[in-house]
């Protein structure tokens, strides 16, 4: 059994900061990318910034200059730094990871169960 956990959500001004995490845990061989997406209230899901095993990034054009995502290999973890968030950035946010579990010759999407982040004055 493989499942990602993230915390850190939360209310917050426009302007301020929050940090989200997620951690991999369980029969894990690898994880390849860990990467992070957001869904808004009535819209569709979408990407936020990814995370290669060997460290390259990418994100969204919307949070460039404002997000980072980096990660700690030997904890399995995957973190999302979000500062200068503006109230268009409200939305629950799920981290994903492609792993391959032991026992197993393929990679699989795995998915966090959400964590609300609420940008509001």
């Amino acid at each position: 059994q493989v499942q990602l956990v993230e915390s850190g959500g939360g209310l917050v001004q426009p302007g301020g900061s929050l940090r989200l995490s997620c951690a991999a845990s369980g029969s894990i061989f690898r994880i390849y990318a860990m990467g992070w997406y957001r869904q808004a209230p009535g819209k569709q899901r979408e990407f936020v910034a990814v995370i290669t095993s060997g460290g390259s990034t990418n994100s969204a054009d919307s949070v460039k200059g404002r997000f980072t995502i980096s990660r700690n290999n030997a904890k399995n973890t995957v973190y999302l730094q979000m500062n200068s968030l503006k109230p268009e950035d409200t939305a629950v946010y799920y981290c994903h990871a492609e792993i391959r579990p032991y026992g197993k010759i393929y990679e699989y999407d795995y998915w966090g169960q959400g964590t609300q982040v609420t940008v509001s004055s």
